[in-house]
C-alpha cells in the first residue's frame, strides 16, 4: 500500500506512539517513479488506483497525465477520509469510493464507466504505515493490542477468531503456506495450547516460545511471518487478488495497462501467473510430433511489460525500508 509514513521518520518497524499518529502524514507512494512512467504512454480516459491508501499514487498519476482521471478504491473507511482530503485539489479529476477491489466490475459499473473507459490500474497491495503505525488495529507485533487485524472493520472476521477458533491443523497449514514458515506447525500446537489469547501480545509470547532460540535470532521479528500470515487470512488478500485482477483485464481497453505493487512472494506468485497466462506464455503445451497439426493456444490478451519485476531503487529503500520487498509488474492490453 501507498506509504504514509508519520514525518518522525518511524522506521524501525515498531508501532507510532499516539502521539506520532496525529502529526501530519507524509505521503510516500512505494516507487512512485517507476509507477508514473509505465502509465504515461496510456491514451485519455479513467486510471483505477485499486488500493488508493493516502492518494499518493494517484497524486502523482493525475499530476504526470493531463489526460486521466482517477477512480480510487479502498477498503479502509479511514483512508478513504484522508485520501478524499488530500486529493480535493484535483476537482473532478479524481473519484474516491469505499469498497474492495474484489468487487471492481461491481464498483466500474455503479461510478457509470463501461470497459472502453479504463485506460490503467494500479493494485498496490498489503498493509499501509498508518495501519502498522496505530496499535489499536492489531497489525503490529511491537506494541500489545486487541487481536483485530482488519482492514475493513465492518467485517466479522478478526484476528482473535482466527487464533481462538481454527483448528491446529487449519492454523499450521496457515502459517506454512502464507507465512511460509517452517515452524508453523509448532507455531500452531502452542497457539491451541494457549488458548484462550486475547492480544497480540499474548500472541506474540506464543510464538516465541515455540521457536528455538537460535531461529529467534535470526531474519527479523519471530513474529513476523506469523503475523502476515493471519493478515492474509484475516483480510482473505490472496483470495481477492485472485478475483480482482481477473476482472480487471476484462475492464482494461486496448492499451490500456494493469500494475501490480506485491510485497510477499505469494501475491507475487499470483500475479506472475495471472500476467503469464494472460499473454499467452503461461501455459506449458504438451509434445505433438512436427508432421501433426499442431495445438493453438489461447489469443494473448495482454503484452508483458516487465519479463521479470521491477524493484525499488537503494536510493528508495534506504529513504523508506518497508519499500525493500516491493515487486512491480505490468501488463498492456492488446486490441
Amino acid at each position: 500500500m501507498a506509504d504514509l509514513t508519520p514525518t518522525t521518520g518511524n522506521r524501525e518497524g515498531r508501532a507510532a506512539t499516539k502521539e506520532e499518529v496525529t502529526l501530519p502524514f507524509e505521503h510516500r507512494p512505494v516507487m512512485s517513479r517507476e509507477v508514473v512512467e509505465l502509465l504515461v504512454p496510456v491514451p485519455p480516459g479513467w486510471v483505477i488506483d485499486a488500493t488508493l491508501g493516502g492518494g499518493g499514487h494517484t497524486a502523482q498519476i493525475l499530476e504526470a497525465h493531463p489526460g486521466v482521471r482517477v477512480l480510487g478504491i479502498d477498503r479502509d473507511r479511514l483512508a478513504v477520509e484522508a485520501a478524499s482530503e488530500a486529493l480535493t485539489g484535483f476537482g473532478d479529476r479524481v473519484r474516491v469510493v469505499h469498497g474492495g477491489f474484489e468487487h471492481l466490475n461491481e464498483i466500474v459499473q455503479a461510478n457509470g464507466l463501461s470497459e472502453g473507459d479504463i485506460v490503467g490500474m494500479l493494485f498496490d497491495l498489503g498493509v499501509s504505515s498508518p495501519q502498522l503505525d496505530v496499535m489499536e488495529r492489531g497489525f503490529s507485533y511491537w506494541s500489545d493490542a486487541a487481536l483485530d487485524m482488519r482492514m475493513d472493520n465492518s467485517q466479522d472476521l478478526t484476528a482473535e477468531t482466527v487464533v481462538n477458533t481454527y483448528t491446529e491443523d487449519a492454523l499450521g497449514d496457515l502459517i506454512v503456506a502464507s507465512g511460509e514458515w517452517r515452524w508453523g506447525r509448532r507455531i500452531a500446537r502452542t497457539i491451541v495450547a494457549s488458548r484462550p489469547l486475547r492480544s497480540t501480545g499474548d500472541l506474540v509470547e506464543a510464538i516465541k516460545s515455540s521457536i528455538p532460540a537460535p531461529a529467534r535470532r535470526k531474519g527479523g521479528h519471530p513474529a513476523r511471518r506469523t503475523f502476515q500470515a493471519i493478515r492474509l487470512e484475516v483480510n482473505r488478500e490472496l483470495e481477492h487478488l485472485e478475483r480482482g485482477l481477473d476482472e480487471s483485464v476484462h475492464l482494461l481497453a486496448p492499451g490500456g495497462r494493469a500494475l501490480v505493487l506485491a510485497y510477499h512472494s505469494g501475491e507475487d506468485r499470483i500475479v506472475k501467473q495471472r500476467f503469464a497466462a494472460w499473454s499467452g506464455s503461461g501455459a506449458v503445451e504438451p509434445y505433438v510430433p512436427s508432421h501433426l497439426p499442431q495445438p493453438q493456444g489461447p489469443e494473448p490478451v495482454v503484452r508483458l511489460l516487465t519479463r521479470k519485476p521491477l524493484r525499488p531503487s537503494d536510493t528508495e529503500v534506504a529513504a523508506n525500508p518497508r519499500a525493500e520487498s516491493a515487486r512491480l509488474r505490468a501488463v498492456e492490453r492488446v486490441p
